[in-house]
């Protein structure tokens, strides 16, 4: 997942330029969905950390753009939806953001108070599960906020994606 593409007319990608850098990387089955930067891809680099640095990288030198960028396992992402803290809640206003690594410290109380009208949130190792009555282009609950909090990037999908991101990663070995 990337952060901060094509959204708002800013940082624009088209998804077609995408695909072919992650095949230049030597990444197979590279899929996308939505505009929004989210590749699906198989590959052997075991160290997300360092698949990240090289796709960062090869971003920026193609596009000249700065962008953060988040791996997950398929595994990973059949634990999240697994462990759904908001489970029978309106699907429909459930985020969650992405973090590059696990924050050095969790500031609850400030996070706490950020908080408006019925929103909540869970930590669970790099993602914060967000239920966000009143949608999540209000909430004070953004990625800039956690970045500026917790000192990692983030970034956030909404359920949907989240879900469909998991069945497209299913379908790519069957």
């Amino acid at each position: 997942m990337l952060r901060g593409i094509n959204v708002g007319g800013q940082k624009i990608v088209k998804m077609e330029q995408l695909k072919v850098l992650y095949e230049s990387l030597g990444f197979t089955d590279v899929r996308t969905y939505v505009q929004s930067g989210n590749v699906l891809f198989e590959g052997s680099e075991p160290d997300s950390s360092n698949l990240s640095r090289k796709i960062k990288e090869r971003i920026r030198k193609s596009f000249n753009l700065e962008v953060s960028v988040f791996i997950r396992t398929e595994d990973e992402l059949r634990r999240l939806i697994e462990e759904n803290p908001f489970e029978g809640k309106d699907a429909g206003k459930l985020h969650v953001t992405f973090l590059s690594e696990r924050p050095a410290t969790w500031p609850l109380d400030e996070i706490s108070n950020a908080k408006e009208g019925g929103e909540e949130f869970l930590i669970s190792g790099k993602e914060i599960f967000l239920f966000l009555p009143n949608g999540y282009g209000r909430t004070k609950l953004s990625n800039n906020f956690f970045e500026k909090k917790l000192k990692v990037n983030a970034t956030t999908r909404n359920w949907r994606t989240v879900n469909s991101l998991l069945s497209m990663a299913k379908e790519s070995h069957h």
